[in-house]
């Protein structure tokens, strides 16, 4: 129950005084600055592909989870319909009954199926808490949640090129089902919306006219949007964030590949002595570069991943956060397998640290059910008459 109300307090920490920015000096006398959001689930990957490879994402080949990492990759699936559903039981290791769920679906369409719609919806529960005022009495019970539903629209531009756009919905209840009135706070949801822009280039290349090489870029901004208000005094920025990534895969026979991909991501959030409470949006992105550690604030994520026949995958990945911004680092694996218009892909965060150094993700699960076909079209046969 402890650990609960911890729990419940660093995320209801960074919702309602999201712009705030919490600074420390580390042993060696350097300060360490990390900047909080609003709604931080939605930098959550909910995919366990792209989780068993350090949460990179971005240029990889693509499929039904695409809406999330980049919409722009959609008109290049190799299928005309897909749908994914991923399930994520989120810090395990502190409370039981904390999951993200995820479902999410593309459409293509067009005489050469160069266009494509999406969507998606993201529901992250923190389980059932019992809620207490300052005297230790009984305030109600409640189910903090967080909700998030996407449209998207992209397009190949070329050959080579596509481009995307995504619309989002935002619904955040700390606090659901319970009054805070007692606790002296004008608390209530927030709700707020979003758009991510993306674009994906890709290019094949033969080797020996048999063994088939791709290269793939991306870059998204994602979560560009409305400020989130818990209260009559505040309005904080959400995760506003430029990623880029790059993979190549190379296939070295007819029964062997192998990928390699490199994800950089910047949040696009102000620090406070940039005047985060109070600048707008377009400023505040424009301030989130200001300071001489930019390189700090970038996180990487590493992956690899293995096919056999394109039936089996093996997955590593690492995720790499600066000291001074948060300190996120872990090794991550998973497994893929793919049978004829179904594949489950499943990943695991390699457990670090001991004791009060433990991260906090250590033995993060997730599991992802991608449905994948053609459109099916009715064909006529017509009947040879026989001659008598």
């Amino acid at each position: 129950m402890a650990k609960r109300f911890a729990l419940l307090g660093l995320t209801l920490l960074a919702g309602v005084t999201a712009s705030t920015v919490i600074a420390q000096t580390n042993p060696n006398g350097t300060n360490s600055t990390f900047v909080t959001t609003a709604v931080p689930f939605l930098r959550i990957s909910p995919d366990a592909r792209a989780g068993a490879m350090g949460d990179a994402g971005i240029a990889v080949s693509p499929d039904a989870n695409a809406q999330y990492w980049n919409v722009a990759k959609i008109p290049f699936t190799e299928k005309t319909y897909g749908v994914s559903a991923t399930y994520t039981p989120w810090l395990k290791d502190l409370v039981p009954d904390i999951f993200l769920a995820y479902l999410s679906g593309y459409a293509k369409f067009g005489e050469n199926q160069d266009q494509a719609v999406s969507a998606s919806m993201r529901y992250f529960s923190l389980g059932n808490i019992n809620y207490t005022n300052i005297s230790g009495a009984s305030t109600g019970t409640g189910m903090p949640r967080e909700y998030a539903f996407d449209l998207g629209y992209s397009r190949r531009l070329s050959e080579f090129l596509s481009a995307g756009l995504s619309m989002r919905y935002i619904h955040s209840a700390l606090a659901s089902g319970v009054s805070l009135t007692s606790l002296g706070s004008d608390y209530k949801p927030a709700n707020g919306f979003s758009a991510d822009l993306g674009m994906f280039y890709t290019k094949t290349f033969e080797k020996d006219f048999e063994h088939i090489n791709r290269f793939n870029f991306g870059a998204v901004l994602s979560n560009v949007g409305t400020k989130i208000t818990y209260n009559s005094r505040t309005k904080d920025f959400i995760p506003m964030n430029l990623g880029v990534g790059a993979a190549y895969t190379a296939q070295m026979d007819e029964f062997n590949s192998i990928t390699f991909a490199l994800d950089l991501n910047k949040l696009l959030v102000p620090r406070l002595d940039n005047g985060a409470d109070s600048v707008s949006i377009i400023n505040g992105i424009i301030n989130s570069f200001k300071g001489g550690d930019q390189l700090n604030l970038i996180t990487a994520s590493l992956g690899a991943e293995y096919w056999y026949q394109n039936t089996f995958s093996v997955r590593a990945g690492y995720f790499y956060e600066d000291k001074t911004n948060g300190d996120r680092q872990y090794i991550t694996c998973g497994l893929g397998v793919k049978y004829n218009v179904f594949q489950l892909n499943a990943s695991y965060l390699v457990p670090q640290g001991s004791g009060i150094s433990r991260n906090p993700l250590s033995n993060t699960l997730r599991f992802s059910l991608i449905f994948e076909f053609d459109k099916i079209q009715d064909k006529v046969s017509t009947k040879s008459d026989t001659s008598s």
